[in-house]
């Protein structure tokens, strides 16, 4: 697969990155949001302005636009780079112009992410293969609507496809855009590393009396205590238990931050989610949301948690530790996560017995 134009569905921190990203790099990278507010400013400036390393760089876009059609005409890649809670109005969006060929690239998949835009697609009649990262390929915050400043690209990028047996062609083709793309068993093994899955939540319900006061001066990554990082491995541990249960490599969560680039050696070396996240260099100016209405909570409990929970009810895991950070986040923001996150029903998982995920995970529906 010769990958030369790139579809990026999505405006956002990650949207705005890999489209002026991969433009300097010589793609044609085409930028689509539904808000045409989102894109106006990257059309006033006819383009995007980039920061890395103190380096500043203006890529031309060679389009943007809110008309999906023309986005996704002739493109290699379809990249979904927009949270999870956009995956099935994407997939509605872009299943009328999807063609034989086109592959779908969630930019990440956080949790089932390939699962659910694959069964989303289904239920519109088509078919089509789908794949994803472990996490954003970019650490990245957005300066202005405009402009985004890249703090550092993520290493060692687990990735897989869905249906499996297409992972091992893609993740080499992939290499074109992301050369630290390494290939993972499945969209099961990547979705279970879900870093901020297992780390923003504690941290949000934890400080949520000190987020909604207001404070200001609060890092949310460095600024954690041990309390909080004792909850995030209990996390964790439930985390692993129903990767194991799936035969699939266990891998930490310190392992995982440490080989996405994300803290020291010597943290990983402690295993110690405290000075894991501490240490977290690339990290340690990211300030704590403002709100408890934020994606570290929406995204990372509703499509991030929920889906554990629900596989590992499936596998006959117990998961207090994830049961109780969800119930909590449910009656803290006034939303039911259980009925409205992401469930086995809209991963296309309902029906299949345990027993057979790694035969569909391979093969497909």
């Amino acid at each position: 697969m010769n990958i030369q134009t790139i579809a990026i569905l999505g405006a956002g921190n990650g949207g705005l990155a890999a489209a002026a990203d991969l433009t300097l790099r010589g793609f044609e990278a085409r930028l689509y949001s539904r808000s045409e507010k989102t894109l106006a400013p990257v059309l006033d400036c006819g383009g995007i302005e980039i920061v890395e390393g103190g380096k500043k760089s203006f890529a031309k876009i060679s389009l943007a636009t809110t008309r999906i059609a023309e986005v996704a005409a002739g493109a290699d890649v379809v990249m979904i780079a927009a949270p999870a809670l956009a995956h099935a109005g994407l997939a509605a969006a872009i299943a009328p112009h999807l063609k034989a060929g086109q592959v779908v690239f969630l930019n990440p998949g956080h949790t089932g992410g390939s699962l659910h835009f694959a069964a989303a697609l289904r239920r519109q009649g088509v078919s089509a293969t789908v794949c994803e990262t472990v996490t954003l390929t970019y650490i990245c915050r957005s300066l202005s609507p405009a402009s985004v400043e890249v703090y550092r690209r993520t290493k060692k990028l687990r990735f897989a496809a869905f249906p499996g047996k297409s992972t091992a062609d893609l993740a080499r083709a992939l290499t074109a855009l992301y050369p630290d793309v390494v290939a993972a068993e499945n969209v099961l093994e990547t979705g279970l590393s879900n870093i901020n899955a297992i780390m923003h939540p504690a941290g949000m319900i934890a400080n949520a009396g000190r987020i909604e006061a207001g404070a200001r001066d609060y890092y949310f990554y460095r600024d954690i205590t041990p309390a909080v990082a004792r909850v995030i491995e209990g996390v964790d541990r439930e985390r692993l238990r129903i990767v194991e249960r799936l035969g699939l490599e266990p891998r930490p969560f310190v392992e995982l931050f440490y080989r996405a680039g994300l803290t020291s050696e010597s943290a990983r070396a402690s295993g110690s989610v405290y000075d894991a996240m501490r240490e977290s260099e690339p990290n340690r100016t990211i300030k704590a949301p403002a709100t408890l209405d934020h994606r570290y909570m929406h995204e990372d409990v509703g499509y991030g948690l929920v889906p554990m929970a629900d596989i590992a009810t499936g596998l006959g895991v117990a998961t207090p530790v994830i049961d109780s950070l969800i119930a909590i986040a449910s009656a803290m923001n006034g939303i039911d996560y259980r009925r409205d996150g992401l469930t086995l029903e809209k991963m296309g998982l309902a029906a299949v017995q345990p027993g057979n995920f790694s035969a569909l995970l391979r093969e497909g529906f």
